[in-house]
């Protein structure tokens, strides 16, 4: 057969086809060793998109707890929806996208929406009510634009590759990751803690993300007509929680959700049980960010060679090593360097490879539909762990609050491990 150019990558007829009906020998040899322009361009896209995310996130523990005043249990409500409020949107956005067959449009919709929430974020001043109506927005933005996003990642690779094709985009998003705190960071050392140059800046990343997506990425063509395929319908998005293995995926990882605690509350946590000075409280996530980015890609390729559900459920023994430095308190600057290593990576073992394991469950078809779902289920349960975890620092103090998620997370581990069981790769 004969190759294709490297830049058609990105649109090749294979890529709308399910992972679990194409041959091999069907796909030309430049598609076998090579991540697709596709991947590389979205990559792009997140990384713009996140450095203006995550001076947000960098900058919320600040602005809420310390510039306003606000207490754990509004401030855990607040990091919940931020978290969570992507949770019913995913599946709108999966849905949409499959239905029109026109994911680009969606995730652009997304990121717009996104994008613009960052300009509105200084006019909601000291109000609970107006911030929590700003972050809903923007997690609004990212629940439409991540399922259709996905779906096109895991459409344009090839099955043995989605590790690593995840591994790239995630670590592109995470360079993105690491600049937003930095680029906070500097704004507050030269002009102390003025909200509205961070929200300015955040927005001008954003819409430079935009440009990216609009000029580089095209919208796939649609799908043929082909017998046994089912088109995208509720009723047929309904029927993929009655598959057995994206049944107890989705549930295993929501339950997992439960017990992981959100970057701000870990962050928060880890200042205070290390005892490192306050103003080392905006770097952490740029320490999370950097191990992900290392290990990222690695870690991709290690869940594609021993399998991808294997290495998911061991990268959560990472995150219970987060808790126990939380737990052991002190330690101080050695102590914080360990957990964000342990932090970084068990992200880079959990975040892409979740995704590069559900999507060949799904049909083509339904694919941002079937990625949505488990989606929000982890968007659900990270929304129920910010609001628990904000209840009980008002109730009890860190370190038996601590304890309580110490405890539920051991319980979670072995729920998850004996509802799943042994799974390889798809």
């Amino acid at each position: 057969m004969r190759s294709l150019p490297d830049d058609y990558a990105g649109e090749a007829p294979w890529m709308y086809l399910s992972s679990r009906s194409v041959p091999d020998d069907d796909l030309p040899s430049t598609a076998r060793g090579k991540i697709p322009a596709v991947v590389i361009a979205l990559g792009t896209v997140s990384l713009l998109t996140d450095i203006s995310a995550e001076m947000v996130t960098a900058f919320l523990p600040i602005y809420l707890l310390y510039t306003l005043q606000l207490g754990y249990v509004q401030f855990g409500l607040l990091d919940g929806l931020y978290n969570g409020a992507t949770a019913l949107l995913r599946l709108v956005g999966g849905y949409v996208a499959d239905r029109l067959q026109m994911p680009k449009l969606v995730a652009l919709a997304g990121y717009a929406t996104s994008t613009v929430t960052k300009l509105i974020f200084p006019f909601a001043g000291a109000s609970g009510l107006g911030i929590g109506g700003v972050l809903a927005a923007d997690r609004a933005g990212k629940g439409l634009r991540t399922a259709p996003r996905d779906a096109l990642i895991s459409l344009a690779t090839r099955p043995e590759r989605l590790g690593r094709a995840f591994g790239v985009h995630r670590s592109m998003d995470t360079v993105g990751a690491l600049l937003g705190p930095l680029v906070t960071f500097l704004i507050l050392l030269d002009l102390g803690n003025d909200s509205s140059l961070v929200f300015t800046v955040s927005f001008l990343f954003g819409l430079l993300g935009l440009i990216v997506l609009v000029t580089f990425v095209r919208e796939p063509k649609k799908l043929p007509p082909r017998h046994g395929r089912q088109p995208a319908s509720l009723k047929a998005c309904v029927r993929l929680l009655k598959d057995r293995n994206v049944r107890r995926m989705t549930l295993a990882a929501t339950v997992l959700g439960v017990v992981t605690l959100s970057d701000a509350f870990v962050f928060v946590a880890l200042q205070k049980s290390t005892g490192v000075p306050f103003d080392y409280l905006p770097l952490m996530p740029l320490g999370t960010a950097l191990v992900f980015l290392s290990a990222a890609v690695p870690m991709g390729w290690l869940a594609d060679q021993l399998g991808r559900w294997h290495v998911f459920f061991a990268g959560h023994l990472l995150l219970l090593g987060v808790y126990v430095v939380l737990l052991a308190g002190g330690g101080g600057v050695a102590m914080l360097v360990t957990a964000l290593l342990l932090h970084g990576c068990f992200y880079a073992a959990t975040d892409g490879v979740l995704m590069a394991y559900a999507g060949p469950l799904v049909p083509a078809e339904l694919r941002a539909s079937g990625l949505a779902v488990v989606q929000t289920g982890q968007a659900v349960a990270r929304l129920l762990s910010s609001l628990l975890f904000g209840v009980m620092l008002t109730a009890l103090t860190l370190r038996s609050a601590l304890w309580l998620v110490f405890g539920a997370f051991l319980l979670a581990f072995v729920g998850a491990a004996l509802l799943v069981g042994r799974k390889d790769n798809p």
